[in-house]
């Protein structure tokens, strides 16, 4: 079967259990999902938004463009609703100027060093779009593509489905890989992100989502008060192009260590070379944690709180890494609602594989066969302190 027979007949399979689950059971009270159009492209594409609601007054909306989580609403410990993702409110701010805000990420998501990899004796070049080398999939990733989409209505929660057919040789990386993303509500405020790929020829895969987080709000100020726990012993460190070394390096007595709860910016400020490599000028985060319970969906990988509104993100992943990503090159973009988004405005909780683990023989392999399938499950929960 050829894999886009193979792509049709799972969604077909897909939908089949979807209706059968709409009958076995009544959705939960609360729960909601809808769709409108969102705008179109300049080649008359057009992109629509899908909007997930729970019975918290939490609100979730997603675009076909990039499979770009555009909002996140949620409560603070009053009661308020705030949005606490960074985006754009048109869909010009996201094909024109967006820094990958709220996308999804692919084929491989964060960077490959010299955009260059060599797989069972076949090298492959890829665009470099990242000083030297090749960042998020490359100059058009699955964060510049109009994925296909259809709703998710089960028992106990709500969503929407995303489908993307790559062909061999898209931004140079082998194989066909037919991609299936769900993002998913409940009512208790998770956001769960299920990822799933098959190729017909060995290629590399590593899929994230880019969401930007505020917690404060979106726009509203900085993230440097924000309290962070990364469950994670040890960091792989990078060279001046934010490449791994291929070492790894323990957090412990560096301002790396987030296994106990600070604020972010408590230590960003420190002189440190791999701060100085993430942002020259003051300082910052951008590396990947190496996660103390790799594949365990139900240990807490992160944990972020805003002090003052009490909203908290908690994340849960099957991935070995998460990249800790502090917004270093913001400054006063121009975002949604009117706001304006400062230096240090957003951070990123990113589950994914290690950077450049195509050429990191010691990183967990990100290689996908013929008759293997790639999946991954990322949860990101909001709850008030």
């Amino acid at each position: 079967m050829l894999i886009r027979d193979h792509f049709r007949v799972g969604r077909f399979v897909l939908a089949c259990g979807l209706a059968m689950a709409l009958v076995s059971g009544a959705q939960a009270a609360g729960l909601g999902v809808s769709e409108d159009t969102f705008g179109t492209l300049s080649d008359g594409t057009e992109v629509d938004i899908y909007t997930l609601t729970n019975a918290n007054r939490m609100e979730v909306t997603i675009l076909t463009y990039g499979g770009i989580v555009q909002s996140i609403r949620v409560p603070d410990r009053n009661g308020k609703i705030d949005d606490v993702s960074l985006g754009f409110d048109d869909l010009q701010g996201y094909v024109e100027r967006s820094p990958y805000f709220g996308a999804l990420i692919g084929r491989f998501g964060n960077r490959i060093a010299g955009g260059t990899f060599t797989l069972d004796g076949e090298t492959y070049q890829l665009p470099v779009n990242n000083g030297p080398n090749s960042l998020h999939g490359g100059t058009k990733g699955f964060d510049k593509r109009v994925w296909s989409a259809s709703p998710i209505r089960t028992g106990d929660r709500v969503g929407v489905e995303l489908t993307y057919f790559s062909p061999d040789g898209e931004m140079g990386y082998p194989g066909n890989l037919a991609v299936t993303v769900r993002y998913t509500l409940n009512n208790d405020n998770d956001l769960r992100i299920h990822y799933s790929a098959v190729t017909d020829a060995p290629t590399v895969v590593n899929l994230t989502n880019h969401v930007y987080f505020n917690l404060a709000g979106a726009g509203n100020g900085t993230i440097l008060d924000q309290v962070a726990m990364l469950n994670a012993d040890r960091i792989t460190p990078v060279d001046d192009t934010l490449i791994p070394t291929g070492a790894f390096m323990s957090v412990a007595g560096t301002p790396f260590d987030f296994t106990q709860p600070k604020p972010i910016g408590q230590d960003i400020r420190a002189d440190h070379q791999q701060l100085a490599y993430a942002e020259p000028e003051q300082g910052g985060y951008d590396h990947n944690y190496v996660l103390n319970n790799p594949g365990n969906l139900d240990a807490l990988a992160a944990r972020v709180t805003d002090p003052e509104s009490g909203r908290t993100v908690e994340m849960y992943t099957t991935e070995p890494g998460v990249q800790f990503y502090t917004s270093n090159f913001l400054d006063g973009l121009q975002g949604q609602d009117g706001e304006t988004y400062k230096h240090w405005g957003g951070f990123t909780l990113e589950a994914q594989h290690f950077p450049d683990s195509p050429n990191q023989p010691d990183f967990p392999s990100t290689v996908l066969r013929p008759g293997e399938k790639y999946t991954q499950t990322t949860i990101y929960s909001f709850r008030p302190k």
